[in-house]
């Protein structure tokens, strides 16, 4: 199977970028910006989409403002493994609105998971009331985000 990312063209390259920046232009917009079509636009975005490489758009939503003052991130260590309890843990995850990211890792941890929480008490609780009491978690690491130098930003294409 062909790297999906050496098929694309510079056009295609330079639609997602700008996609990326904001997902709400137009056709038409986006075609004075690329110098093309709004039909041909709308063929390569719809392309785009049915391959898989745009998954979504999403509206990015300002934390703070919904009163999420703590962002986190916490490592899942797991004191017993297995596959049952690698599908319970991650059901609890999908639960679990605080959890915004969750991945697996090597290493150390067994998992990363990126929080959001109101406040200290919030992620205390999510901690020792639903992180720790999970059957197969045997420790956790929490680290608090004191600022955020960089936002989610745009994947390289």
């Amino acid at each position: 199977m062909r790297n999906l990312r050496t098929m694309l063209d510079e056009i295609d390259k330079r639609l997602l970028n700008a996609l990326q920046q904001d997902a709400h232009l137009t056709a038409h917009q986006l075609a004075e910006t690329l110098n093309l079509s709004p039909s041909q636009i709308g063929r390569r975005r719809q392309k785009l989409e049915a391959d898989g490489v745009i998954r979504s758009y999403t509206a990015q939503l300002d934390p703070r403002r919904l009163g999420l003052s703590v962002q986190g991130f916490v490592q899942v260590h797991l004191g017993t493994h297995g596959p049952e309890h690698s599908r319970s843990f991650a059901r609890l995850v999908a639960t679990r609105a605080e959890i915004v990211s969750a991945w697996t890792m090597t290493g150390d941890a067994d998992y990363l998971l990126r929080v959001y929480c109101e406040d200290l008490p919030a992620l205390n609780r999510l901690i020792h009331e639903v992180l720790l009491p999970h059957k197969a978690v045997s420790r956790v690491h929490s680290q608090i985000v004191m600022d955020q130098l960089k936002r989610d930003g745009p994947l390289p294409t």
